[in-house]
């Protein structure tokens, strides 16, 4: 009895797409590459950005340019995660941490990961130029800029103060929600600016510490590569101190009341608390809470920022 014929493989469709059956996982590779929990917190700290530009409540209209500013923002950033994936394809397949990742594991090529990137840009800018304001636009596109050229391309690999210098774009989304709403970028937003620019160097670096042969294997002079873990946890702790201070310049300038300060306090001094502890007894376990607290601190930190804002 002869063999059954296998059957066919399905038609490649557009971007190289297998047929209907693969489409759920290819569109979910795609997706993989925006880094969703990533962008999630910057659509977060954009919106907190665009609550506090509008006194009281927001009107309808407000909210639907939020929502429309929100979705821009977005695929602006789903495409900077992408390019970032793209170039960085060789490292991310070095590292435990980064090599499921598509363009790792060369499910997708070069060509789809470019393409897709290039789409989200040119969708998320024209949603915001023509619906939002211009300023907005190309403040996200200078972003966009500043993270996937000038950070991945450019400090990423020279220098292990990569994150430091590079870190002006990640504190950019509060700025990119106060200029949708109001056209202009205020000292509040500056503000919100230097507390995210200030917190992305401990954070990051608490990653770096228990990670730090992934960093050797991939060639990348993160700061515990070059400069040892001792040194990095006290800069760790160091940034934690000098973002305490910063925390705290919402209450200073007026912006935010005493909500506010008491939360900033609380979880400033929490940060502290980890920095301290990461740099006295270090444990890859303390490094990885250590991580985990500075997301829970920004995310609080910015949420007491909108309950004061409605509150007072």
């Amino acid at each position: 009895m002869a063999p059954t014929p296998s059957p066919a493989p399905a038609p490649a469709g557009p971007f190289g797409m297998a047929g209907a059956g693969a489409l759920p996982s290819r569109l979910a590779q795609f997706y993989a590459l925006t880094k969703p929990r990533v962008v999630q917190l910057i659509v977060f700290c954009a919106f907190i950005g665009m609550v506090l530009a509008v006194p009281g409540l927001p009107s309808r209209a407000q909210w639907g340019l939020m929502a429309i500013a929100s979705a821009g923002i977005w695929l602006v950033a789903g495409a900077a995660a992408a390019f970032n994936c793209l170039v960085e394809r060789h490292i991310d397949a070095r590292m435990k941490r980064t090599a499921w990742r598509p363009t790792a594991r060369g499910e997708l090529s070069n060509r789809q990961a470019l393409a897709f990137s290039a789409l989200l840009c040119t969708a998320g800018s024209a949603l915001l130029y023509w619906w939002v304001n211009a300023l907005t636009m190309w403040l996200t596109f200078a972003t966009f800029v500043g993270y996937a050229v000038v950070y991945t391309v450019i400090l990423k690999p020279r220098t292990p103060q990569n994150i430091v210098i590079g870190g002006a774009s990640g504190a950019m989304p509060p700025v990119l929600g106060w200029a949708a709403m109001t056209g202009d970028v205020g000292a509040e937003a500056l503000i919100l600016f230097l507390i995210i620019f200030l917190w992305t160097p401990p954070h990051f670096w608490a990653l770096a510490l228990y990670r730090v042969e992934d960093y050797r294997k991939s060639g990348l002079p993160m700061l515990p590569v070059t400069h040892g873990s001792e040194y990095t946890r006290l800069q760790v702790f160091l940034y934690t101190l000098i973002l305490f201070a910063g925390c705290l310049m919402p209450f200073v300038y007026g912006m935010s009341s005493w909500i506010y300060l008491a939360a900033a306090v609380l979880l400033g001094t929490g940060f502290c608390l980890y920095g301290y502890w990461l740099w006295r007894d270090y444990s890859d376990a303390l490094a990885r809470k250590t991580f985990r607290f500075s997301l829970v601190h920004l995310s609080l930190l910015f949420a007491a920022l909108l309950v004061d804002h409605y509150v007072f």
